[in-house]
């Protein structure tokens, strides 16, 4: 007995908000009470002078649309001549701009040191680095792609396909 008294109370509970509203939603159902509101006549439950508004369609050619912080991809060219300078780089990448990065004023110990910093930050921002050249690098964020073929996979993809068929 307590169990079904106890749920008699939360279904009590749940629908007392609903007493008394169904004579309401029925006669404005059945058209007895009209409001004022209405942007129409009706009698009964049909409209008798509708009245439509209609959208004008826009046709555009390109269902592209461009993101308006979008700025393009900008390509940077930095040839730092400290390693201080590499601070100002990892700022570019994380803005989301290519780095081509000339180490030809530094010596080797300094522009060791500046890719290897570089590599980290590229790697936390899951970019991408490449070596394209004697102390040219290139890095990448992550909405740009990097790839490039060497001349060494070039050789052995040209010495797999060009033999001779037995």
């Amino acid at each position: 007995m307590a169990v079904a008294d106890k749920f008699k109370g939360i279904i009590d509970f749940l629908t007392s908000g609903f007493e008394g509203k169904e004579e309401d939603i029925y006669g404005t159902m059945m058209g007895e009470e009209t409001t004022e509101t209405d942007d129409y006549p009706t009698q009964g439950n049909y409209a008798l002078n509708p009245s439509y508004t209609t959208q004008e369609e826009k046709t555009q050619n390109s269902k592209v649309v461009t993101h308006p912080n979008f700025r393009g991809y900008e390509v940077i060219v930095c040839e730092p001549r400290s390693y201080e300078d590499s601070i100002s780089i990892v700022k570019h990448l994380k803005d989301r701009k290519t780095i081509v990065l000339n180490l030809h004023l530094l010596d080797k110990e300094q522009a060791l040191r500046i890719v290897d910093f570089l590599c980290g930050a590229t790697h936390a921002l899951s970019g991408s680095q490449q070596k394209i050249g004697d102390s040219v690098f290139i890095f990448t964020p992550v909405n740009v792609a990097l790839s490039a073929e060497s001349q060494k996979s070039k050789f052995l993809r040209d010495a797999l396909w060009n033999q001779p068929q037995a």
